[in-house]
């Protein structure tokens, strides 16, 4: 079942479900990728509707924010359920990961991939962060598509940041010569391996992590967190009013 919300199609999954639908694709299977848009996303893409095709093309698109799911409820619109990608992936290496089964990361800083082995068993590990600026580099970009390709797996976990990894997904899919499923999860690793910490538990729940990320880190999520990103609530009341006015 999906709930089309600000232009999207939303897999009405939360993370358990997602985490297990997930599980049960086969790994030989054709690439296919997953998207998990926030308030950010959905910003950009009302302002960059090019990008609302890279969007579509995903096989699930689960909605990781609670402020927008809290937002839409309060307007008595229709919302899926959250579906975090951050616990998606925990799920996924904790619960449905194989002993030994290899794993593709694009995008954690190499510093931080120890940690990550660590705290989750990983045995195989295919790692690759691509330099800054890389989805402007057409050789770098290349090199990230070819490494998905050639390093296969049933999870292929990438972090980098919106709307890269979704252009990079979009691409691996485009070559057909990829499998399994290409989750783009911003910065969940980071906070699976415990170096950036993430917000606790009773915060997740009342939809102020993005608070307890603002703390971490004013200077680089102030003007996304308190400028750009409250567009959301104008473009979800637009939709309630356009719904009313039908």
């Amino acid at each position: 079942m999906t709930v089309r919300r600000l232009g999207l199609d939303f897999a009405d999954l939360d993370a358990p479900a997602a985490a297990a639908l997930i599980a049960r694709q086969p790994a030989g299977a054709p690439f296919r990728y997953v998207v998990t848009p926030n308030a950010d996303h959905l910003v950009r893409l009302a302002r960059r509707p090019e990008l609302a095709a890279v969007y579509d093309g995903a096989w699930l698109r689960l909605l990781d924010s609670r402020v927008v799911a809290r937002a839409a409820r309060l307007l008595a619109l229709k919302v899926p359920r959250v579906a975090p990608g951050s616990d998606v992936t925990a799920l996924l290496l904790t619960t449905y990961l194989r002993p030994g089964e290899r794993v593709t990361i694009i995008g954690l800083r190499p510093a931080w991939l120890p940690a990550l082995v660590r705290r989750y068993g990983l045995d195989a590990v295919a790692h690759h962060d691509p330099p800054m600026g890389f989805e402007s580099d057409a050789a770098a970009f290349r090199v990230a598509i070819e490494f998905v390709v050639t390093h296969p797996a049933r999870f292929a976990f990438i972090g980098l940041g919106s709307p890269r990894q979704e252009l990079l997904a979009a691409a691996i899919a485009g070559t057909g010569r990829a499998c399994g499923v290409g989750l783009c999860i911003g910065a969940g690793l980071d906070f699976l391996c415990g170096v950036v910490p993430r917000a606790p538990a009773w915060m997740q729940r009342s939809g102020l992590e993005w608070l307890h990320r603002l703390a971490l880190d004013p200077r680089r999520l102030a003007w996304r967190y308190l400028v750009e990103d409250p567009v959301v609530f104008a473009l979800l009341f637009h939709e309630w009013r356009g719904m009313r006015a039908g």
